[in-house]
């Protein structure tokens, strides 16, 4: 092997480390049966989740994870493979992965690792299933708007009472209802806090 050769694949070994170590997670996926036209799609969906996919040679792979997490992921490293890398969100490329692979049989989630963590198949596509991050902080914001709209129908109860009655607060009952669902709700919220 030539002296030009060993540093060509010196240089990959590199550049595959250190795309590793700078990403959140890594998938490995089989593309055997995808046109190009498939595989420059998935690249475009990946692209969108500042994600990317590339695909380089089995044992250059295999040399560059020795001694870092990603280790585990050898084992998967058999036939024609490409690398997912998250970039900024850990579970995007297994999202849009396991998305672009209910369209296409041909592509086939063979292992990954998140945030350090190997995967078995199971679990990626169980972290498949979750939202992206701007879905997550509607989630998260809509759990916190929960508990406000309940103090404000609760406020509201006390003040229709007042009105019915002529100033006078005399529906204790409706009164107390408003007061347990403000009560619930900031219990609530302090168990999802805790969560």
């Amino acid at each position: 092997m030539s002296t030009e050769a060993i540093k060509a694949k010196s240089t990959l070994v590199e550049e595959i480390n250190t795309k590793l170590q700078a990403a959140q997670s890594a998938v490995v996926v089989e593309y055997r049966g995808l046109s190009v036209a498939e595989m420059t799609e998935l690249r475009k969906n990946l692209k969108a989740e500042d994600s990317e996919l590339k695909v380089y040679k089995n044992s250059l792979v295999q040399r560059a994870t020795v001694d870092t997490v990603y280790e585990g992921l050898n084992d998967q490293l058999t036939g024609p493979n490409a690398l997912a890398f998250g970039n900024s969100d850990a579970v995007a490329p297994a999202r849009v992965i396991a998305k672009f692979a209910k369209e296409h049989e041909a592509l086939v989630i063979k292992g990954a690792v998140v945030e350090g963590k190997l995967l078995t198949l199971d679990e990626v596509n169980e972290i498949a299933k979750l939202p992206n991050r701007e879905g997550m902080y509607s989630m998260l914001l809509a759990m916190l708007k929960e508990p406000v709209s309940k103090v404000a129908r609760a406020i509201k109860a006390v003040a229709d009472a007042k009105e019915k009655n002529g100033g006078a607060v005399e529906a204790k009952e409706e009164t107390a209802e408003a007061t347990e669902e403000a009560v619930e709700a900031k219990e609530e919220t302090k168990e999802e806090a805790a969560e």
